[in-house]
């Protein structure tokens, strides 16, 4: 039997191909610095650093045991060494469980991860500053960027326009997505893998904020013929402009407990979409 074939010798299915005589940078690895295991796509805060191995934490909170390879991780895209950090014994050392604003493991002081060719799409400023209040951390570390569409009335034109694809997925969050509305049939009309498509029944994003946060029973009813923000303001007795009152509501909002379920559950299915949790 010949023994000079491709998987004659050691190898390791854990560590990439490497050109002998190259020299990674070497990085600290400091409790909560995000790194990717390149053969495996894993990707996480570091919470545990014990040769032979490192423990990396996902935002959903899945802990992944990885073998120490000079090579193996990389940050933004750049391979590197992975070594103790100043001061800190080589030992299992674990991170504090915190969690951010929407409930998902904290990793602190960790710089964004390069923006993914992923994105993920909402109807106006004001649900994209909702979700970025909530979930901006998450978003951050899983490298997604959140972009307004001005409405959907242009929602075709606009998703054929990116030019969804298996590395770049797209994420769409609608407002009164229910049976018989204009969102619902926009959304029919798209019909594509690497598009996904979630929404929430309420009329406006102010709605997903749940009424007991404002000091209310329930959001008002506002006829059809009436402008729904200027009909909410009318009634609640608020003097001032929609800005001046959504800078109020949003100010209010401290986390994911604060919002309706339903709005809840359609941004989290979304951010998994176009940035998938590691199997």
């Amino acid at each position: 039997m010949r023994d000079d074939g491709i998987l004659a010798g050691d190898f390791d299915i854990d560590q990439p191909p490497r050109r002998r005589g190259v020299d990674y940078p070497n990085v600290a690895a400091r409790l909560g610095l995000v790194v990717e295991h390149s053969a495996s796509g894993v990707t996480g805060a570091i919470v545990r650093f014990s040769p032979p191995q490192v423990v990396l934490r996902d935002r959903h909170g899945r802990d992944t045991a990885l073998r120490l390879r000079d090579g193996a991780f990389s940050i933004d895209g750049r391979p590197v060494a992975l070594r103790p950090p100043p001061a800190q014994p080589i030992g299992e050392v674990s991170a504090p469980t915190l969690r951010t604003s929407s409930g998902s493991i904290s990793v602190e002081d960790v710089p964004a991860r390069v923006a993914r060719a992923s994105r993920l799409y909402v109807e106006g400023v004001h649900d994209a500053e909702l979700v970025e209040k909530v979930w901006g951390d998450d978003l951050r570390v899983e490298g997604v960027v959140v972009e307004a569409m001005d409405g959907a009335d242009d929602l075709t034109v606009l998703v054929r326009s990116f030019g969804p694809g298996p590395n770049r997925r797209l994420g769409v969050l609608l407002d009164h997505l229910v049976e018989g509305s204009k969102e619902h049939r926009l959304a029919s009309q798209i019909d594509h893998p690497d598009v996904e498509i979630a929404g929430h029944p309420f009329v406006d994003v102010w709605q997903v904020v749940k009424p007991s946060v404002v000091g209310i029973d329930r959001w008002p009813d506002v006829p059809r013929t009436e402008s729904w923000k200027q009909g909410v303001l009318d009634r609640l007795g608020h003097p001032g402009p929609p800005g001046a009152f959504w800078k109020q509501l949003l100010a209010r909002v401290q986390t994911w407990t604060d919002l309706e379920p339903v709005f809840v559950g359609a941004v989290e299915s979304l951010i998994d979409f176009v940035a998938p949790p590691e199997r």
